[in-house]
């Protein structure tokens, strides 16, 4: 499907189209001026190359829906108000949230070693479980290598088109990341790696008997009622309503500045088991916000395990880059702002971009979908300097 013509074409028009905003049913209503500010922002994300976007922000005088741009190009229509949509790593917040769980109940330790829980699965190329611990895998500081490198395919299209149907399961993503080496030893530095989740779904499934996917179920997706929450497994579609989530890929030449995206296809459907623990979950932005609210609003975890979630590490300058000043804890990062800080989790995956924040106490939240995970911004249009979503998050947050 060629649709980046029709995207350039259309998304000047694209603000007066369709930009809309909306009081969550029931809610306070917000002032005028908050919410102009905020649709403003959700406007200026257009020019960085996404379809369309919808926000919502929760907060103690009320809920609102921002929107703009197109959900589906061809058909010119917006982001449902209600879309379902890929959330990527933010699915490591529900896990992390889980394990924490089990060390709540005693039933697990964060000082335990990856190898007690699951002995020989981390072995090989310098990799040892017998020296990383379940916090040091939550915390991205276990130095293990990201299995997405021996799935080179995922990302280019011809690569992508041919695999996004297969499933990948834990063993063999923890197989794929055993060919190679650590990036440095347990504890010393810190490096994003989905390995990490990966395995820590793992050990939810040895320690209770149960995968992953329904423990999370049983343990926050029920008792939150988040009816628009899925783990899907193998499952290759996203339910109905959603956005076409539309992906480009690294065309010759490419560089991490430009990367020479070519025309965008529709990568709505794919098989998300590649992502596991570490990314195949789906929801909406009103479940995202009850989740994030109830987690900071302590609803989830004890104290002690709250805590340990928001005890936070530096990152390293890559991260930093896109969030600048940001810490990492167990499934949850912590980024400065004027008002006290914003804890988050985002998500990129085939599609769809994934985020979000929330204030400590989990009064006030946010969260953002994009229907793209590739921007490719407007001729003449500089990416911006940090996270595309910060100024409405900022705004969000701190309003």
């Amino acid at each position: 499907m060629k649709t980046s013509t029709k995207i350039a074409s259309v998304m000047v028009a694209a603000t007066a189209v369709v930009a809309a905003s909306v009081p969550v049913a029931g809610a306070t209503p917000i002032t005028p001026d908050r919410t102009a500010v905020l649709q403003r922002d959700a406007d200026a994300m257009l020019e960085y190359g996404t379809p369309g976007v919808l926000a919502e922000v929760d907060t103690p005088h009320g809920d609102l829906r921002v929107r703009s741009g197109f959900g589906n190009v061809e058909a010119g229509t917006p982001v449902p108000w209600d879309a379902k949509f890929r959330i990527g790593s933010f699915t490591k917040t529900y896990v992390a949230t889980t394990v924490l769980q089990l060390v709540g109940e005693g039933r697990l330790s964060l000082d335990d070693k990856v190898d007690k829980v699951l002995p020989g699965v981390v072995r090989g190329n310098g990799n040892d479980g017998r020296r990383i611990t379940v916090r040091q895998l939550l915390q991205h500081t276990s130095g293990l290598p990201d299995y997405l490198a021996g799935l080179p395919d995922l990302f280019t299209e011809e690569g992508f088109q041919r695999i996004r149907y297969q499933t990948i399961t834990p063993e063999r993503a923890i197989e794929l990341a055993m060919g190679f080496p650590p990036e440095f030893a347990p504890g010393t530095q810190w490096n994003y790696s989905n390995t990490n989740y990966m395995l820590a779904g793992m050990i939810i499934e040895k320690v209770t008997g149960h995968s992953w996917q329904s423990e999370v179920q049983r343990r926050i997706i029920k008792p939150l009622h988040l009816t628009n929450t899925y783990t899907p497994g193998t499952r290759t579609t996203i339910p109905n309503p959603h956005a076409v989530g539309y992906e480009r890929f690294p065309g010759e030449g490419a560089t991490p500045d430009d990367p020479k995206y070519g025309e965008p296809i529709d990568a709505t459907n794919l098989n998300p088991s590649w992502g596991g623990a570490a990314g195949e979950m789906i929801s909406t932005a009103s479940d995202g916000n009850r989740f994030l609210r109830a987690l900071l609003g302590g609803h989830l975890l004890r104290p002690a395990q709250l805590a340990e979630m928001k005890r936070t590490v530096p990152t390293n300058d890559g991260f930093r880059g896109n969030w600048p000043g940001a810490r990492y804890g167990l499934g949850l990062m912590y980024v400065p702002n004027e008002c006290g800080g914003a804890w988050s989790h985002g998500g990129d995956i085939m599609g769809f971009k994934t985020r979000n924040g929330a204030t400590g106490d989990g009064s006030r939240s946010v969260v953002i979908t994009f229907n793209t995970d590739s921007f490719k911004p407007d001729p003449g249009v500089q990416p911006p300097a940090t996270d595309v979503s910060i100024p409405l998050i900022n705004h969000a947050l701190c309003g």
